[in-house]
């Protein structure tokens, strides 16, 4: 039975509504999938509506390397934030007739990490994945969709990055695909010249994009993550821009431009 992890993120989700085309699109797409038989999990990120909470309580936000500086205030507003934008994906599914159940990372100590330490405080290195509850959902014909928080040894809350967490859990699955939808075609050689974009990638390129800083921001984990899934068992990964119309479906079947990420 094939199994997809999907992670979705960045503008992608700017708009939460259940009508909202790209859920809309997104809900049909995994009906489609799991009526072949397909096992789906679906990993959020919300860096946009992160944000929009933090500027309204007057809290900075700060990155560096590409992930949030999480002190311990700014872990309680992220944890606010992300189950809000999970619950609106899970209802948006729901509306759409897809089975889907919301769960984070630290229900039933799916993810399992420790801090990064200095600057990032409690953001949380790539976790380790429980993946029984993933199955036990699967069994019940159910779509997890998971916010990406785990637990510390000491069973504090963690804020982990979307990407690292997609990936971490794809290759526990040891997942056929993982999809990683954002708000873009494909990675660029060149960030700001379009005709530098890349259909695949190597692990050897990517140390070359972190190097010239091609590859900064929020790319550098996904990149990070991508080549981390593959040596933890997950099969293929795919860069996409999930603003498209149907970008799941046309990634894995190739109708959209991607960015592969190979060993």
């Amino acid at each position: 039975m094939r199994r997809v992890v999907v992670k979705v993120g960045g503008h992608a989700l700017d708009s939460l509504r259940p009508n909202a085309p790209v859920l809309v699109d997104l809900a049909q797409d995994l009906t489609g999938f799991v009526a072949s038989g397909t096992q789906c999990a679906i990993v959020h990120g919300g860096g946009p509506q992160i944000g929009e909470l933090l500027d309204s309580v007057g809290v900075a936000s700060r990155f560096v390397d590409g992930l949030r500086v999480t002190d311990t205030v700014t872990m309680m507003y992220v944890a606010m934030a992300l189950q809000h934008v999970n619950l609106l994906i899970t209802a948006s599914l729901a509306q759409s007739g897809v089975a889907s159940v919301g769960i984070n990372g630290g229900d039933g100590g799916l993810f399992r990490s420790t801090s990064l330490g200095e600057p990032w405080k409690r953001a949380g290195a790539t976790p380790s994945v429980r993946t029984g509850i993933i199955e036990t959902l699967w069994g019940g014909e159910l779509t997890p969709v998971i916010s990406p928080f785990a637990l510390d040894e000491d069973g504090e809350l963690l804020n982990c990055n979307a990407d690292s967490s997609a990936g971490a859990l794809a290759g526990a699955l040891n997942a056929d695909v993982l999809v990683m939808l954002s708000d873009i075609d494909q990675l660029r050689s060149d960030v700001d010249d379009p005709s530098t974009a890349l259909a695949k990638v190597t692990g050897a390129q990517i140390e070359e994009l972190v190097a010239s800083g091609a590859a900064r921001d929020g790319m550098r984990p996904k990149l990070v993550a991508a080549l981390d899934a593959l040596g933890a068992g997950a099969s293929r990964i795919l860069l996409a821009n999930g603003k498209r119309p149907h970008a799941l479906r046309d990634a894995i079947e190739g109708r959209i431009p991607t960015t592969e990420v190979v060993k």
